[in-house]
Parts: C-alpha cells; sequence; structure tokens
C-alpha cells in the first residue's frame, strides 16, 4: 500500500490493502486497468497463488507476461499470443521466400553478364589479328 492508497487489485476487488499485499508492488493504483485485464483472463485466485510460488526476483517478469498475454487474449480470444507468434513467423516464411527469389533473381543476371562478357572475349584461333602475340614469338621458343 503506498501512500495510504490500497493498490489496484485490492480496489477492484473492495478489500483493504494489506502491507505485504502481494499485488501492491506490482498493481499500482495509478494503472487500474492493468490487474482489471489480468483479473477478468485469470482471476485474481490464480494470480496470486502463481506469484507467491515464484521467488520474488521473478513476480516482476511473471507479472509482465500476464498482462502481455491478457492483453493479447483480450484482441484474440481463442490464441491469444500463439495467434500473434504464429503470424510473425508466417510473415518471416514469406520473407524468406521473398529473399530466396531476390537472391536466385540476382544469380542469373549476374550470370547473364559474365556470359555476355565472355563473348565479348572470345578468341578466333582461325584469326590471326585475334590471337595475343600472333606475330612475336617468345623467346623461350627460339633455341
Amino acid at each position: 500500500m503506498a501512500g495510504g492508497s490500497p493498490c489496484a487489485s485490492c480496489k477492484l476487488l473492495r478489500r483493504r490493502c494489506a502491507k505485504d499485499c502481494i499485488f501492491a508492488p506490482y498493481f499500482p493504483p495509478e494503472d487500474p486497468h492493468k490487474f482489471a485485464i489480468v483479473h477478468k483472463v485469470f482471476g485474481a485466485s490464480n494470480v496470486n497463488k502463481m506469484l507467491q510460488e515464484l521467488p520474488d526476483f521473478q513476480r516482476a517478469d511473471a507479472v509482465s507476461s500476464l498482462v502481455y498475454e491478457a492483453n493479447a487474449r483480450k484482441r484474440d480470444p481463442v490464441y491469444g499470443s500463439v495467434g500473434i507468434i504464429c503470424y510473425l513467423q508466417n510473415q518471416i516464411s514469406q520473407l524468406q521466400m521473398q529473399l530466396a527469389f531476390a537472391e536466385a533473381e540476382l544469380l542469373c543476371i549476374q550470370m547473364r553478364q559474365e556470359r555476355s562478357l565472355a563473348n565479348q572475349h572470345v578468341i578466333d584461333i582461325h584469326e590471326p589479328s585475334s590471337l595475343f602475340c600472333a606475330t612475336a614469338s617468345p623467346a623461350f621458343l627460339n633455341p
């Protein structure tokens, strides 16, 4: 109980907020919506049990997760946060596929350019002007 004002959970549940209230550190009176959504999805009794089973240093993270999941359940009552995860995984798969297509297209373009350059520098052995040093014979061939 901070400054004489009951925490959001005690206020919503209409009970006196004790000094050792397990909800007080995580559900301040300034943010009543935070507890209201968690209470609606999980129930105050279940949240109380969960928090009591956890060591103090893990409780804040647990409350944060409960609030996140409760908000996800509000948006998607069937799948909750799993629906968000599936959506994002599908998006990643689609983007990976687009990237693979783009890389394949880039490779095709590079191969066409290399083939084009190679065709420009083909040496015609029947054409003396295309032979490298056709008129000069290397010194190591003359004994």
